[in-house]
């Protein structure tokens, strides 16, 4: 089985581009008449009929893939809020999925030249864009596939195949910080003033941010999950980060891939969490001189990594704040079965 991150997008042909163009026309036509507001982003957010926010370009892929990718029942996607652990998440899937032709201790392994961005994509940042339907099917099994996007609005096809959804949140909390410096990097670039946290924080609990409101998109994960927990697994990244090599184990068993004893005894789950850890991930080349295209441009792969540190809201949020969040989560939340 190939594990290659690359895939083919080609261009429209000549006979399908109007086809292709004027699905993508119809969809920007409706998102932009849609509500739309700034927020916690260098772009305005426009608010889906199903109440989630995001900007054109993303929201316009999403519904794009929704109207044309078929998912298969052996695919795996991804889902996650922007900055809740993503890129940790996609590298400790794909080095598991593919250990077998890819040792995580290997000096030939794909990370040294891609990032984890380019090994699982995102269906709406990166493969529907720019008027493209991209050609899946030569892929081989699994698919690996990623998305922001929340469960309610997810391709029709991925829930009606039974594939498999990884789900990562993160304290909302944390999520805001990391996010508003990942905006603010994106700001500056564009030339515009840096919001303050405390502008950040009150878009962020006004649910005014990327694929927001936070509490709605880990609702319908976490209600997915308690409903078929063999087709979505809920992963909180506080406890990844407790124990990891616990998580990549329960990660293994759900996608059809545990590991032997064999395995077991040569220290196989280690040496992944050793290859996906922020200390040497940051440390690669793919990382510090990578770049990663996306719907809203080309990224350096070293933004998708700030500190990964659980708790540093701490040295950003005023008390109050924080308890205003806290106060959000416990009543969104009551009733779930989901603490905050």
């Amino acid at each position: 089985m190939s594990s290659s991150p690359s895939m083919r997008i080609s261009p429209p042909q000549e006979g399908e581009a109007k086809t292709n163009e004027e699905l993508y026309q119809q969809f920007t036509n409706l998102v932009s008449s849609w509500p739309c507001s700034p927020a916690l982003s260098n772009y305005q957010l426009y608010r889906h009929d199903n109440g989630w926010h995001s900007s054109l370009a993303p929201m316009v892929g999403t519904m794009v893939a929704d109207a044309c990718f078929a998912a298969r029942p052996s695919d795996i996607i991804v889902a996650t809020l922007p900055k809740s652990g993503t890129t940790w998440i996609k590298a400790l899937l794909y080095s598991t999925v593919h250990r077998r032709e890819h040792p995580a201790d290997s000096c030939g392994h794909p990370f040294n030249i891609h990032g984890p961005h380019e090994c699982i994509k995102f269906l709406e940042y990166q493969l529907y864009t720019q008027n493209r339907i991209p050609d899946l099917d030569e892929l081989p099994d699994p698919r690996l596939f990623a998305t922001h996007v929340p469960f309610v609005s997810l391709p029709r096809s991925v829930v009606a195949s039974g594939c498999k959804i990884v789900y990562v949140c993160r304290d909302p909390k944390d999520t805001l910080i990391s996010h508003w410096n990942f905006a603010n990097k994106f700001r500056v670039r564009d030339g515009l003033e840096p919001l303050s946290v405390e502008t950040a924080a009150d878009y962020f609990c006004d649910g005014v941010s990327p694929f927001g409101p936070y509490w709605d998109h880990v609702l319908g994960y976490w209600r997915a999950h308690s409903a078929n927990p063999e087709q979505v697994l809920f992963f909180r990244y506080e406890e990844m980060s407790r124990d990891p090599a616990e998580h990549v184990r329960r990660l293994a068993k759900f996608v059809g891939c545990p590991f032997s004893v064999e395995e077991e005894e040569v220290c196989a789950v280690d040496a992944i969490v050793k290859l996906c850890s922020f200390e040497h991930m940051t440390g690669l080349e793919a990382t510090k001189g990578g770049k990663t295209e996306l719907t809203f441009g080309v990224v350096e792969n070293s933004s998708f990594f700030r500190r990964g540190q659980v708790g540093d809201w701490e040295n950003h949020l005023s008390p109050e704040t924080a308890r205003k969040i806290d106060a959000i989560s416990e009543a969104k939340f009551r009733g779930s079965g989901l603490s905050v």
